[in-house]
């Protein structure tokens, strides 16, 4: 059974920073694609983030320059630093993986989700 738990998620002030860890458990022969998701009330869930197996990312415009995703294969852990977080960031954010279980077979993955706060 392969999970993903969030953590670090909370209640920051404007321009304050936070990072997000999700990690991996369970039989796992490797994970492709990584990202980050948020989705904040009355709107529909939206990428963030996204790392690929070797390396490469990508960013939604709102947040580029501010954010950072990152990941550690040895850990199985996937990585998201903010900064300069503004109030339109609030939101529950998902981390999602495209997991290998088998020599064949692979899934996507998502975490529980951690509500990040930004107040004004």
């Amino acid at each position: 059974q392969v999970q993903l738990v969030e953590s670090g998620g909370g209640l920051v002030q404007a321009g304050g920073s936070l990072r997000l860890s999700c990690a991996a458990s369970g039989i796992i022969f490797g994970i492709n694609a990584m990202g980050w998701y948020r989705q904040a009330p009355g709107k529909q869930r939206e990428l963030v983030a996204a790392i690929t197996g070797g390396g490469s990312t990508s960013y939604a415009d709102s947040v580029k320059g501010r954010f950072t995703i990152s990941r550690d294969n040895a850990k199985n852990t996937v990585y998201l630093q903010m900064n300069s977080l503004k109030p339109e960031d609030t939101a529950v954010y998902y981390c999602n993986a495209g997991i290998r279980t088998g020599l064949v077979s692979s899934k996507n993955y998502w975490g529980q989700g951690t509500q990040v706060t930004v107040s004004s």
